[in-house]
């Protein structure tokens, strides 16, 4: 299976750095019973003592011109939801590992059915106007805001992804991305990668493509 090509729009290369995983094999439970235990650990765990609110990540977004407390990133999304009592949300076994890794790393973080995507990935600033159909609303608008998109538009970013490429149950070819600020040190970036492919072998049973930095 060949790996996508990934690129980043030149004004947003100093500014942002993208984790990519391509896996495959996967075997995507509904609800995936052998995490409840080690979810509920990971929530207790922030807890008691917080990860500091990735500082970086914030200033990424201010960059772009994004207000980061009124479009926050997933990753902090995930650590209010927790502090305040509520457990991470349920939605299929790699949706739950992603979450859980975002949670623990302080580190938004993209997934999306493979098969869904067409051609060429671009991360660039969305255009005046621009739209998706979202998950969870029936539009995302997305003037102004770092995209993922394709050869038939814009399937994500690291506040809210699409429905065209949503990962279901019936998933089996996925990809995973990291928005990371590009100071973030690469050791980081690719020690988020190999504990993202590791807990989706174990609770998915992935098999691993391809893992690149862009």
């Amino acid at each position: 299976m060949t790996p996508p090509v990934v690129q980043i729009a030149p004004d947003l290369l100093p500014i942002v750095s993208l984790g990519v995983l391509h896996l495959d094999e996967i075997a995507n439970a509904g609800h995936e019973s052998r995490l409840d235990v080690a979810l509920a650990e990971a929530e207790r765990a922030i807890r008691r003592q917080s990860p500091d609110e990735r500082v970086a990540v914030r200033r990424m977004y201010s960059r772009v011109g994004i207000d980061p407390t009124r479009r926050r990133p997933s990753s902090e999304a995930l650590l209010r939801r927790v502090l305040r009592g509520d457990p991470l949300p349920r939605v299929n076994a790699l949706v739950d590992v992603c979450n859980w890794c975002s949670l623990e790393l302080q580190l938004p973080y993209g997934l999306y059915d493979f098969h869904r995507i067409d051609g060429t990935i671009a991360l660039r600033l969305g255009e005046p106007a621009e739209t998706c159909a979202g998950i969870r609303k029936d539009v995302v608008h997305l003037a102004g805001r770092l995209v993922l998109a394709d050869a038939r538009g814009a399937f994500g970013n690291p506040t809210s992804d699409s429905a065209r490429t949503l990962v279901t149950p019936a998933t089996t070819t996925a990809l995973a991305v990291i928005f990371a600020p590009r100071d973030l040190p690469s050791a980081t970036l690719q020690g988020a990668l190999q504990l993202t492919s590791e807990r989706a072998a174990d609770f998915t049973g992935a098999r691993e493509v391809a893992r690149f930095v862009v």
